[in-house]
């Protein structure tokens, strides 16, 4: 063996080998730790989400008794529907509708619908018309005078009575007899929705496919109440005055619908009055406010405002100017 071929470490090379060896030591240490966190972590998050979760506590139903007895019941009232005096009946087994009278449904095609009318045809609008008739305003003709009582035949007598002789009337007495009106009867209801009116509303016959099968003249399940006969008053007292206003300034309006809304308190004043749709002009909305405010309204009776809210009645009515057409 040579020289050559023996080597000796020296002291620095063994220096060397120890610190890689405590620094991969060192190393391997602080990924195990990082490895055990992270696992830890995993196990913490994935844990909870997979573990049953515990059962909540039922508490017992606690019931809450409200006297009601001293709230007013207010009954659901039936929409309104106009029924012609002439189409009076006799009151129907199932109501459908509130009316100023009561009426049977009868339907003049076979049923075509779903709904609680008749089939008929007519024109596509909004409404429901069951016939059709021009509008025709009130009028204030020659009032009935009372009637003279019948004269008796004077029994004769022996001695002639002189003829007594009316003395002449003057002018102003002569115009007050002919301008005098004898005095209404007073009605023991205060709502005088009953009483006969010339005005009459326009109307034009709409198409509807409803699913009355009695055959007749076209008409429904309609109950005349106070309710009824009060709404069928309201609507004449203000077209009445819509009508005449509208002959005065068609030419000022334009086609459109005006939508107004209001309540009627029991003393019959209107209230919250307003407009909530207006597709025509500003003409049109104002003859159907001031048709509202002119009309005179009739308190209501105490057996009417008990079937109302508090605050009234509510009305919708929309005004519509349709085209010729």
């Amino acid at each position: 063996m040579t020289t050559a071929d023996i080597m000796f470490d020296q002291p620095g090379n063994r220096t060397i080998d120890h610190e890689y060896d405590g620094r991969a030591v060192l190393w391997a240490l602080l990924a195990a730790i990082l490895i055990h966190l992270a696992i830890a972590f995993l196990l913490a998050v994935f844990g909870g989400v997979l573990s049953p979760a515990l059962p909540i506590e039922e508490k017992p139903a606690q019931l809450t008794f409200v006297d009601l007895s001293s709230a007013p019941v207010v009954p659901k009232n039936s929409a309104f529907i106009e029924t012609d005096e002439s189409k009076k009946s006799a009151p129907p087994q199932e109501k459908t509708f509130e009316s100023n009278a009561n009426s049977i449904a009868a339907s003049e095609l076979p049923a075509a619908g779903e709904a609680p009318l008749p089939s008929q045809m007519g024109k596509d609008r909004p409404l429901l018309d069951l016939e059709t008739h021009p509008h025709s305003l009130q009028m204030n003709g020659a009032q009935p005078q009372p009637s003279a009582a019948p004269q008796q035949n004077p029994k004769p007598s022996a001695v002639p009575q002189p003829t007594l002789q009316p003395a002449p009337l003057t002018a102003a007495e002569q115009f007050a007899m002919l301008t005098a009106r004898p005095t209404p009867a007073v009605q023991p209801s205060t709502a005088p929705a009953s009483a006969q009116s010339a005005y009459r509303a326009l109307k034009e016959r709409t198409r509807i496919s409803g699913r009355i099968t009695n055959r007749g003249i076209a008409s429904v399940n309609a109950l005349g109440t106070p309710l009824g006969r009060y709404q069928k008053f309201l609507v004449d007292a203000i077209g009445s005055r819509w009508y005449a206003f509208l002959d005065r300034q068609m030419d000022l309006i334009n086609i459109g619908t005006t939508r107004v809304v209001f309540v009627v308190d029991r003393s019959g004043r209107v209230k919250n009055l307003k407009v909530v749709e207006n597709t025509a002009n500003e003409a049109l909305a104002n003859v159907c406010i001031q048709s509202i405010q002119e009309a005179q309204f009739p308190p209501m009776s105490d057996d009417l405002a008990a079937t109302l809210p508090a605050e009234g009645l509510e009305m919708d009515i929309p005004f519509t100017i349709f085209a010729n057409r």
